[in-house]
């Protein structure tokens, strides 16, 4: 659909149309690469180079693809991770984006990389985190206060997590970033310390950032519409007693992680992100049921409490998120109903123990 600019003059995504269904993965990126005019826009305000810090996530290689796309061909594109994905380094340098390779967790080869003065990180340990609660602490906090350390002199937008939250009413307005963490697990609870260490050198060496805190992102391949549309195309019962939640796309939330460098602040502050509904989990098993023309099998009763976010701040920055729910059912829907690939990562969206 699109190839790396060689200049800003579009295709932008204000220009295309909105597909049906997306035939293919390579389609579905291609898609997820197109940057906006006002992320062009935005970029364009941050002077210098980029680099990815855990390019190799589920976001990370489209996000790395939009920078590319958004900025100036002089402008270098970092693209950081330990590569153990065969295929993913051969794939971003074809899209014009270098790769470097880098245990996170070694200072010595972290503080070889390249002094970039634009910084997206993305490395964290949330799946299986519970097997090994000192190394998602590592990753979670250690790393952080690494690469805070390493690159005080940068412009970095963090990732983060809504989990870091207290569980809110799900008939209020969501969690603001000025409501105090108080999360449950370890995991969460190592976000919070992610925060509390780019706060620290924030506030230390005056580093402009932002903490990204980013709830329920998807695309086709996985995300809590993928997990609850495949339990009712496979007629597995959907557990809705945790029974609300926020979702935006993917290419939305990638375009605002990357215009967050333009509005950092010193500093570094969270920012809410996500879409602005509350979605029920019930009502979308029983809408993916009606397009599926399945049954549905609901577990469960819902909770008055969830993991929600207000995300009023984000809007008034950046506007709502260009892709409407609907929409993004309808092509959940379809890509499920072909049977199309999906990335065997479930959200586990249903935990209320902070377990994962």
């Amino acid at each position: 659909m699109t190839t790396p600019h060689d200049s800003l003059n579009g295709p932008f995504l204000e220009d295309l149309p909105l597909p049906e269904r997306f035939p293919t993965e390579e389609a579905l990126d291609d898609f997820l690469a197109v940057p906006s005019q006002d992320l062009v826009r935005d970029m364009a305000r941050t002077e210098g180079d980029l680099m990815i810090l855990g390019v190799g996530g589920k976001m990370g290689p489209t996000l790395a693809r939009l920078a590319r796309n958004a900025m100036a061909r002089d402008r270098r594109v970092i693209a950081v991770a330990r590569f153990s994905e065969p295929g993913l380094k051969e794939s971003l340098n074809a899209h014009g984006i270098e790769t470097l390779a880098c245990d996170l967790l070694d200072r010595q080869a972290l503080q070889a990389l390249p002094q970039a003065p634009n910084i997206v990180f993305m490395a964290g340990r949330k799946f299986g985190g519970d097997g090994n609660l000192p190394l998602t602490w590592a990753m979670n906090a250690l790393v952080p206060a690494m690469v805070a350390e390493t690159f005080s002199r940068s412009r970095i937008v963090a990732f983060s997590t809504a989990c870091v939250y207290p569980f809110v009413p799900v008939n209020g307005q969501g969690a603001a970033e000025d409501l105090p963490p108080d999360p449950p697990g370890e995991y969460a609870q190592s976000c919070v310390g992610r925060e509390r260490l780019f706060e620290h050198f924030s506030q230390l060496h005056q580093t402009p950032g932002r903490l990204f805190r980013l709830s329920y992102a998807i695309d086709m391949r996985y995300g809590v519409l993928a997990d609850v549309a495949s339990k009712v195309w496979r007629g597995e019962p959907v557990d809705v007693t945790m029974g609300h939640v926020n979702v935006i796309w993917q290419g939305d939330a990638n375009a605002q992680a990357l215009r967050c460098l333009a509005a950092a602040t010193v500093p570094t502050s969270p920012l809410n992100v996500s879409g602005p509904e509350t979605t029920s989990i019930r009502w979308l098993a029983q809408e993916f049921a009606r397009r599926f023309g399945k049954p549905v099998h609901i577990t469960g009763e819902e909770a008055p409490t969830a993991w929600l976010m207000n995300t009023g701040e984000a809007e008034r920055l950046f506007g709502y998120p260009r892709i409407a729910l609907k929409q993004m059912i309808g092509w959940v829907a379809e890509w499920v109903a072909h049977e199309q690939r999906m990335l065997g990562k479930p959200t586990k969206f249903e935990k209320r123990d902070g377990k994962y």
